[in-house]
């Protein structure tokens, strides 16, 4: 019988664990599904079994093979088992005959993990961006969604009905989607709208493994008092606070959802909006959990979601984060040896932000120069030029000249020579002044 306790709102189901490790799949240790057992415990199951198995490719029809099925179905019965949590990704016709043969419920990783984005969705965005991800992933598994389908005797007479209503059910989710992607796009237009209003800032977002820890060191950084909590996909909306940085001044740091291996494809497609701050960031700080075992297959992860996005060339510092948790101190020194520029933080007890603080300064530094651009009044184009590439911090004229403090990254600062104009570092020019 079902665990009637509940968690998160829902029923407390008992979930048997399955994975299954192919040939050339690096992103999986055969002999743990810790990873699974917490997105199963993150969506208030209570796991009463696991079971693996290494194979050369997915059986066709089941994923598992003949024999590891029917030993699953043995370990189903013996715990009294509510679902089975595949972790991996698998099609309609393999789910549907797994579930005939095992007379349980079946859920593949992706929506396993939708579920808990539906969970967690708080905000109308985050909502909106689940509700699509779930409908793309829901059209395909239409006739094993509509159980009302499975009273109807598909046979002579019958046909009809049944596939009308199956077809006016497609249809109703298509045109559901099309207008949540409308929704979406409305937003996606807002936020980048908002976020490339922000270019008085210089902007760093936090991106990371899911439980990494980055609402915590946004919450040690800047005292913003966001939700943090020890479990995976706690944080689904973006949330900026201001960050007053030593030799920098304020710049607006962003928290960001967490990622996690083969995130699914519709999640990172709906949540473009909430990532938009990530794209747009001057600097990134990618957070790795350094008391993890899985630390670097978590990093590789994380670098194969930023390339998705099409934002892994951007400056990024690494920061292995729980460096107060690892019992086993070799594991940090390995990481240090392998990320040598990595910075070693513990954001529960302080230790190393005023460190990663020094070098996001350093690193905006090295990315901006700070300028005093002097040009003639009637130079629209230049003006119109720092203001679209850099932050423009003050104007001062003098007559039909003048002196624009502003800074600019680096890779722009070759277009700005040009005759009557005189470009001189910032510092320096005060320096002279004083």
């Amino acid at each position: 019988m079902t665990d009637l306790h509940r968690a998160n709102g829902v029923a407390r189901e008992k979930a048997v664990l399955v994975g299954v490790l192919l040939d050339g799949d690096p992103h999986f240790d055969g002999d743990s599904l810790d990873e699974l057992d917490g997105l199963a415990r993150t969506a208030g199951a209570r796991v009463v079994g696991r079971l693996s198995q290494r194979r050369e490719a997915p059986d066709k029809t089941t994923y598992l093979g003949k024999g590891k099925v029917g030993e699953l179905k043995l370990m189903v019965e013996a715990n009294d088992a509510d679902v089975v949590l595949f972790d991996n990704d698998l099609s309609p016709a393999q789910t549907r005959n797994l579930e005939k043969s095992l007379t349980i419920k079946v859920l593949d990783r992706t929506e396993l993990i939708l579920d808990i984005f539906a969970t967690g969705a708080h905000t109308n965005e985050s909502r909106l961006a689940v509700e699509l991800a779930q409908l793309q992933y829901s059209l395909p598994r239409l006739k094993r969604l509509w159980t009302h389908l499975s009273r109807l005797k598909m046979g002579i007479g019958m046909r009809g009905p049944g596939e009308k209503q199956l077809e006016e059910d497609r249809r109703l989710v298509e045109r559901r989607i099309h207008d949540l992607r409308q929704s979406l796009y409305e937003i996606e237009d807002r936020k980048e709208r908002l976020v490339a209003g922000r270019r008085d800032h210089m902007t760093v977002s936090l991106v990371g493994y899911t439980n990494a820890g980055k609402s915590t060191l946004m919450n040690a950084l800047t005292g913003a008092g966001v939700h943090a909590a020890d479990k995976l996909f706690a944080t689904l909306d973006t949330r900026t606070r201001r960050w007053d940085l030593p030799k920098w001044g304020p710049v607006l740091l962003s928290d960001t959802v967490g990622f996690i291996r083969k995130l699914p494809h519709q999640l990172i497609a709906s949540f473009k909006a909430t990532l938009e701050e990530a794209r747009q960031a001057n600097l990134l700080l990618h957070v790795a959990d350094a008391a993890s075992p899985a630390v670097y297959d978590q990093i590789s992860a994380v670098y194969g979601v930023l390339e998705e996005i099409g934002i892994q060339q951007k400056d990024t510092l690494l920061v292995l984060n729980k460096i107060d948790k690892p019992p086993d101190r070799a594991r940090v020194e390995g990481l240090r040896n392998r990320y040598p520029h990595a910075i070693p933080v513990s954001a529960r007890t302080g230790q190393g932000l005023r460190e990663l603080a020094n070098e996001v300064s350093d690193a905006l530094s090295r990315c901006f120069l700070d300028l005093d651009v002097e040009m003639g009044v009637d130079n629209g184009r230049l003006l119109a030029y720092l203001s679209a590439h850099g932050e423009v911090l003050s104007r001062q004229y003098d007559g039909d000249r003048v002196v624009v403090h502003c800074k600019l990254p680096a890779r722009f600062a070759t277009r700005i020579h040009e005759d009557g104009v005189r470009v001189a570092d910032h510092q320096v020019a005060q320096s002279k002044a004083g």
